[in-house]
This record gives C-alpha cells, structure tokens and sequence, in this order.
C-alpha cells in the first residue's frame, strides 16, 4: 500500500497549504482529493510536488507491505 502520509509533514514543514498548491500552483481540487484518499497519483504529479516542495519522493510517499 502507497501512503502519502508524508506528504502533509512535508508540506507544513515547507510552508506550502493545499489552498497554495490550488491557487499558485494550480493543482486541481481532483488530484488532491486522490492524495488525501490515498488513490493513485500520476509520475507527472509526483514529480510537481517534489519540485514544488524541494523534496524527494520518500518525503511524499511511503510503501506499507500488504498482508498477504
């Protein structure tokens, strides 16, 4: 499972709200509706927010081993 629980510490670290993100960075209310549900995200948005936020991915996101 993907969480993108880091994410939101990232952010506050930076100082970057999701209202920013909507507003300067134009993100759609869509895609973060998909981060706050822990849905799929494309590489492309991946990418933005690590340029956006000045961070590598695993300050975005985090892999759970499943239980299988």
């Amino acid at each position: 499972m993907i969480s993108y629980d880091p994410l939101w510490d990232t952010m506050k670290q930076r100082g970057i709200t999701t209202y920013a993100l909507i507003k300067t960075y134009s993100f759609s209310k869509g895609t973060l509706d998909s981060l706050k549900q822990g849905r799929n995200i494309s590489t492309a948005t991946l990418n933005d927010l690590c340029n956006i936020l000045d961070c590598d991915v695993q300050d975005i996101l985090k892999h759970i081993k499943d239980d299988m």
